[in-house]
């Protein structure tokens, strides 16, 4: 059976559900100026991503991965959160949510790390399980420390090189020392996310969830990057839920109870029965 594209329908079954997850990807950013990584034009295609996301590649040139990085940051930092991550914020406040959904939990779990539901006018409950890019790591296996950085630039050694990503004419010479250290033990510092080949973040605590949740709302993800793009199945595994929400068909669609085609700043706030205006005040809508 196709999916269902029925808001109404899709509300009825929200106000029913308990347990209730998110789990966004690029898509929910893309409002917000920030690009994607494989849809229509996204940035992986313009760049070699084993090159750019992997110790091996961070080991073979830090400044060009730096530099990317620093990109990154500087798209992150001039972006504001869109009418999606409004929605998600407001949703997670449990006095607000249980006005629509009584008696339920929520948690977005995102596989962004460019903070931006973290800086909605609420912060939600989240978990980022793929990094943070304004957090700094040791490379000094013996100090590993970690501290939040959004200073722009990081480094005086990365100012302006932001103009050359676009163009792809990157600087591959910036000398070690004048990239990011430890603000602890002065060590070469790395991009506070994870790259291909490493562990994300709340792998536990997410399994948890995902066990338990009676609905899966599937956020703006191809569903091609694992663990991720494995929750939503499971959820409906064990019998619960997923609505997924792209404006790009993906491989989550299969999966899907209800599909929302078209930008999630639009369908979600629609789907969740939330009215958002112009000065971003939020409204709950009444049934009919």
């Amino acid at each position: 059976m196709a999916p269902s594209k029925d808001f109404d329908n899709f509300r009825t079954l929200l106000r029913s559900s308990k347990h209730i997850i998110a789990v966004a990807g690029a898509g929910l950013s893309a409002a917000s100026g920030i690009p994607t990584f494989r849809g229509t034009g996204g940035m992986w295609r313009k760049y070699d991503a084993f090159s750019l996301a992997t110790p091996e590649g961070f080991a073979q040139s830090p400044s060009l991965v730096w530099q990317f990085y620093h990109y990154r940051r500087q798209a992150a930092l001039a972006a504001q959160p869109n009418r999606a991550h409004l929605a998600l914020s407001f949703f997670s406040l449990p006095a607000a949510r249980n006005q629509i959904v009584p008696g339920s939990t929520f948690t977005l779990i995102t596989q962004n790390v460019d903070g931006l539901s973290a800086r909605s006018d609420q912060e939600p409950p989240i978990l980022e399980m793929h990094g943070r890019l304004f957090d700094l790591l040791c490379t000094n296996r013996k100090c590993k420390h970690v501290e939040f950085n959004a200073e722009s630039p990081i480094c005086e050694g990365l100012a302006g090189t932001e103009m050359l990503i676009e163009t792809k004419t990157t600087d591959p010479n910036i000398e070690l020392e004048d990239l990011p250290r430890c603000s602890k033990c002065g060590a070469l510092g790395r991009p506070g996310v994870v790259w291909f080949g490493e562990t994300p973040h709340h792998l536990d605590t997410i399994d948890g969830l995902v066990a338990q949740a009676d609905l899966c709302l599937v956020i703006g993800t191809s569903s091609k990057v694992y663990p991720a793009a494995s929750y939503a199945e499971e959820v409906k595994r064990h019998g619960g839920k997923v609505a997924v929400f792209n404006v790009e068909h993906s491989h989550g669609d299969s999966k899907a109870h209800y599909l929302f085609p078209g930008p999630c700043e639009e369908t979600l706030p629609k789907a969740l029965g939330l009215s958002i205006s112009v000065d971003r005040k939020i409204t709950i809508e009444t049934p009919a």
